[in-house]
């Protein structure tokens, strides 16, 4: 059995480089809508039943996630046009087959595309390295088939991965991953061969969490205004990473819409705030960690 790679140094957040954004701006705010498509009556997956109710199909279950692909969709995209937000997909691959409107709509808008996956009702929990592999593969065909190039960011689909992930993604040239939780500021992954990089993915400002909590739309605008309010100020110090995900078939409701709206106003109402995409953020990085990096250390 080949040894584990440990994946993430540590590093305590007070004693690092200070991380500066384009123009001294103190949060890279990126904006996730996660368009998916969940299949109508899915096979279990190894170790879970895509749908929690039985017997299937699950209608109540289907019929919400497929309101957010025929009407909430279009609410968020309404909301991103108004605050003109680059938006970075969490995107089921599958949708840009599925859905020439969507896919026609994402790619008006120049949206970057980042994989969710082929569908969310396929997990990837319990993959062997060669069919994990080959998920990754049919992705990255798809996408390039539709848009000529590579996608450049990877989320596992619904949060399923294996030990294997990391190593997969940077063998296939993807340059970030989304599947950890763990820090304010993209960090290295160590992988068998090449580079990738940790980009910040909230499970906390993240409309599924919250509303598997109960929480409705005035208090996910509320989350979003708090989280924002302590990261802009410790960003005058260490630059930090925002990032709000939303499912068009929660925070694309009538009843949350202007919700969503409110807190980005306030939001975008302040100075110092990088509206990018995942691919910038990871530009920016990069390099500054070069720099620090070719920079003699004076004693």
């Amino acid at each position: 059995m080949r040894a584990p790679i440990e994946r993430i140094a540590y590093s305590a957040a007070p004693d690092r480089a200070p991380l500066r954004w384009p123009g001294g701006a103190r949060v890279a705010l990126w904006v996730a809508p996660n368009i998916e498509h969940y299949e109508y009556q899915p096979q279990k997956i190894r170790v879970r039943n895509p749908w929690p109710r039985m017997p299937h199909p699950d209608i109540l279950g289907y019929g919400l996630r497929d309101y957010g692909n025929r009407v909430g969709v279009w609410r968020l995209m309404e909301v991103f046009d108004r605050f003109q937000l680059p938006c970075t997909v969490s995107l089921s691959m599958a949708v840009l087959q599925m859905y020439p409107d969507i896919t026609e709509a994402m790619l008006t808008r120049s949206w970057e595309l980042m994989s969710h996956g082929l569908y969310n009702t396929r997990y990837h929990w319990n993959m062997d390295e060669d069919e994990e592999r080959g998920a990754i593969r049919e992705c990255q065909e798809i996408h390039r088939s539709v848009t000529g190039k590579d996608f450049q960011g990877w989320f596992s689909p619904a949060a399923s991965n294996t030990l294997n992930t990391p190593d997969l993604v940077a063998e296939a040239g993807i340059r970030y991953l989304c599947d950890l939780y763990h820090d304010d500021q993209p960090t290295p992954i160590h992988v068998r061969r090449g580079e990738l990089f940790s980009l910040p993915y909230s499970m906390e400002i993240n409309d599924s969490i919250c509303w598997r909590r109960g929480m409705e739309g005035a208090g996910f605008a509320q989350k979003i205004c708090d989280e924002f309010d302590t990261l802009y100020a410790e960003g005058a110090e260490h630059g930090k990473v925002m990032n709000i995900a939303v499912h068009p078939f929660i925070m694309g409701q009538p009843h949350r819409i202007e919700h969503l709206a409110r807190a980005l106003e306030y939001v975008l109402s302040h100075s110092g705030v990088w509206c990018a995409t995942g691919s910038e953020i990871i530009d920016w990085y990069t390099r500054q960690a070069s720099v620090q990096t070719d920079t003699p250390q004076t004693q």
